[in-house]
C-alpha cells in the first residue's frame, strides 16, 4: 500500500549503517530539513471501557474527538483482553495472529509471535517505543524482567499485581519498581502513569518521531477491595479524590436490561436466570465505580495532551483513544464481563486526533464500519512505515477525509475455541452468529438496536440470512485481502463527446441505487437501472459511485476523469 507520507531520509540513512533504532541522529543530514514531517504517535487505550461510559470522559471528547474524528460504528473483533490487544499489535484477527484467548494454550502473552508486531515495525521505521502500563495478559509471570522486540524504553506492568491500582510493579529497563504497598494517593496507579507519560513526552521532544502506548488500568476492576465493595462481582477502584462521585446516580435500565423473554437466545443466555435485587445493587456499585475511576483517566488524559502542547509536538501527534472491550452492566441478563458478542461487549469508542495534517478535518464524526484490527494500519499510514505481516485491516484515515467513502467490506467477531465458540458477522445494520452448539441469532438493528428479538426462525430474513452466512463462512479463515472482501461492481466513467460532458454508469448484482459524486460534492443518487448518470465538470475530477447492494453491502468506486484535454 502506497503511504502518503514516506519516512524521512535521514531514518533510511540510519537503518543502512546499521545504527540503533530509535536513537537514529538528525544532525549531519544534508535531506532531513526537507524531508516531510512524520508525527508522534500516542496512544492511549482503557481497560473494559464501553462506549456509553464516554460520558465521563470529557476531557476526551473535547482534546481529541472535538479536534479531530469520532468513528461512531467502530467494533472489537473478540472482546477480551489479551486477543484484543494482539490484534492491535498485529493489525490481524485472532484466527490469523494465534491468540485466542487471555491464558495458555489458547493464548497469553506467550502465544503472541513478539518479533513482528507494530513495535518493531514502528522501530524499525525510525520511531523511539515506548509501553507504559498494561502489555499482554500473562506478561512477566516467567519472566519479570522481559523486554518484548521492538520497544526502545519499557515501563511493563508485571502479571498479576497489574490489576492492582496500589502495590504494583513495573518493569522499567530490566529493573522492577513497586510502588506502594500500604495504598497511598500519590502512588494511585493512573496518577503514576500519568506522570510518567508527561516525563518520556518532555525527554522525548524533539528528538525524533516517538511511539508512546498509555495502557491505562482503568475501568478494569482490580485490587484492593474496598469496604462499599460488593462480594460479587470485582469492582475497580476510583482514585480517592473521585470516591462516591456519582453516588446516587440510578443504573441506566435499557431495554435489554434483565432481558425478561430470552427465549430467542442461545442456550448460554437462556440458562441465565433472572437478576435478582441483591445482584441490581451489585452492578448498580460496579457501574458507579467504574464510571468514578474513568475520571482520573479523563483528567490524565488531559494533562498530557498539555504536555504536548507546552513540548511543542501537539500538531504533530498522531493521538489514538480507545478501549480494548466492552463490558456488561446486567443487559441480557449478564450481570458483568465481556466475551460475547452483544452491542456492550463489542461496540468501542474510537477518537483520532492529528492537527498537523492539514488534509483531515477537525470536530467530524464517520459512520463507517471500524474495528481494532484497522488501529495498526492507520498508525503505520500515519507514520509512513510498512507492516511486517500480512495485515487484515485496512487505514482510517481515507475514511475520516471523505465521509462517503466506502470499504464495502462487513467485519468478524468471535471468542475462544470450545463449546460455547460463536462466529459472527457485522454489518452497518445486521449482526448473525453461529455457535458451536448449532444455536443461530440474527438481528436487524434498525429496528431492534438493543437485540431483543432474534429474527433466525423468521422467514422474512431467509434471503438475508443465506447472504450473511455464506459471508461468514468467507471470513472465518480470511487472511489479508480475503478480509477485506468487497462486492463486484462494474464501474465506467468517461467524457462523452464534447468538452465538460461525462458519462458515469454501475451495475452490480443486487444493486438498489447509486449515489454519484465529483470531487466529493454529491451531484444525484438513481434508483433505477441502467444507474447512470450525466455530469458535467471541465477540469480533472474524481467521479464517485457509492453503491447499495442487497443485503446491507455498501461500496463506493472512485474513477479519476479528465473532462477536457
Amino acid at each position: 500500500m502506497q503511504r502518503r507520507q514516506a519516512p524521512v531520509i535521514a531514518a533510511m540513512l540510519a537503518l543502512a549503517v546499521g545504527l540503533v533504532v530509535g536513537e537514529r541522529e538528525h544532525a549531519g543530514s544534508a535531506h532531513a530539513a526537507s524531508a516531510p514531517q512524520r508525527p508522534n504517535v500516542l496512544v492511549l487505550e482503557t481497560d473494559d471501557q464501553t462506549l456509553a461510559e464516554m460520558e465521563v470522559l470529557p476531557n476526551v471528547r473535547r482534546l481529541i474527538g472535538d479536534q479531530g474524528v469520532t468513528f461512531d460504528n467502530n467494533f472489537d473483533s473478540f472482546s477480551l483482553c489479551c486477543p484484543s490487544r494482539a490484534t492491535f499489535l498485529t493489525g490481524q484477527y485472532s484466527h490469523n495472529n494465534g491468540v485466542r484467548g487471555n491464558a495458555p494454550p489458547q493464548g497469553g502473552y506467550q502465544a503472541l509471535d513478539k518479533s513482528n508486531t507494530l513495535a518493531v515495525w514502528l522501530q524499525r521505521g525510525g520511531y523511539y517505543t515506548v509501553h507504559l502500563g498494561k502489555f499482554l495478559n500473562g506478561y512477566g509471570q516467567s519472566n519479570p524482567t522481559e523486554i518484548p522486540a521492538g520497544w526502545s524504553e519499557w515501563h511493563g506492568a508485571v502479571d498479576p499485581t497489574t490489576y492492582r491500582y496500589y502495590n504494583y510493579t513495573l518493569n522499567e529497563g530490566r529493573t522492577l519498581h513497586t510502588f506502594c504497598a500500604t495504598p497511598q494517593p500519590s502512588c494511585y496507579q493512573t496518577d503514576v502513569y500519568r506522570d510518567k507519560a508527561n516525563e518520556i513526552i518532555r525527554r522525548r521532544a524533539a528528538q525524533g518521531p516517538f511511539f508512546l502506548w498509555v495502557t491505562f488500568l482503568g475501568n478494569h476492576s482490580g485490587a484492593p477491595r474496598e469496604p462499599d465493595d460488593p462480594p460479587q462481582p470485582g469492582t475497580p477502584v476510583p482514585a480517592p479524590r473521585h470516591h462516591d462521585a456519582l453516588k446516587g446516580t440510578p443504573l441506566p435500565q435499557p431495554p435489554s436490561f434483565n432481558e425478561a423473554d430470552v427465549s430467542d437466545k442461545p442456550r448460554a443466555i437462556r440458562q441465565r436466570p433472572l437478576l435478582n435485587a441483591r445482584q441490581v445493587a451489585a452492578i448498580q456499585e460496579n457501574w458507579q465505580q467504574r464510571r468514578e475511576t474513568l475520571m482520573s483517566v479523563d483528567e490524565a488524559i488531559a494533562s498530557i495532551v498539555d504536555t504536548l502542547r507546552q513540548a511543542g509536538e501537539l500538531d504533530n501527534t498522531f493521538i489514538l483513544f480507545t478501549s480494548d472491550n466492552g463490558f456488561f452492566h446486567g443487559e441480557h441478563r449478564v450481570s458483568n464481563g465481556k466475551v460475547l458478542w452483544y452491542e456492550p461487549s463489542i461496540h468501542l469508542p474510537l477518537l483520532l486526533r492529528w492537527t498537523g495534517n492539514t488534509s483531515l478535518p477537525r470536530g467530524v464524526h464517520r459512520s463507517q464500519l471500524t474495528m481494532n484490527v484497522d488501529d495498526a494500519e492507520t498508525i503505520l499510514d500515519a507514520a509512513g512505515v510498512r507492516a511486517g505481516r500480512t495485515v487484515d485491516g485496512v487505514s482510517l484515515l481515507p475514511f475520516w477525509r471523505d465521509r462517503s467513502k466506502e470499504a464495502g467490506r462487513d467485519l468478524l467477531i468471535d471468542n475462544s475455541p470450545g463449546p460455547g465458540h460463536f462466529d459472527g458477522i457485522r454489518t452497518l445494520h445486521y449482526k448473525y452468529a453461529e455457535y458451536a452448539n448449532g444455536d443461530r441469532e440474527l438481528y436487524d438493528l434498525r429496528k431492534d438496536p438493543d437485540e431483543l428479538q432474534s429474527q433466525q426462525a423468521n422467514p422474512a430474513y431467509d434471503a438475508l440470512r443465506a447472504s450473511l452466512a455464506a459471508r461468514l463462512h468467507n471470513l472465518v479463515s480470511c487472511a489479508g485481502a480475503a478480509c477485506r472482501a468487497r462486492p463486484a461492481v462494474r464501474y465506467t466513467a468517461a467524457r462523452q463527446g464534447r468538452c465538460g460532458v461525462v458519462t458515469a454508469t454501475a451495475s452490480a448484482r443486487g444493486m438498489q441505487n447509486v449515489t454519484f459524486y465529483v470531487d466529493g460534492r454529491r451531484v444525484l443518487t438513481d434508483y433505477r437501472a441502467p444507474f447512470r448518470a450525466r455530469l458535467r465538470f471541465k477540469k480533472r475530477a474524481v467521479v464517485r459511485a457509492r453503491v447499495v447492494l442487497a443485503f446491507d453491502r455498501l461500496v463506493s468506486v472512485d474513477r479519476v476523469v479528465r473532462a477536457c484535454r
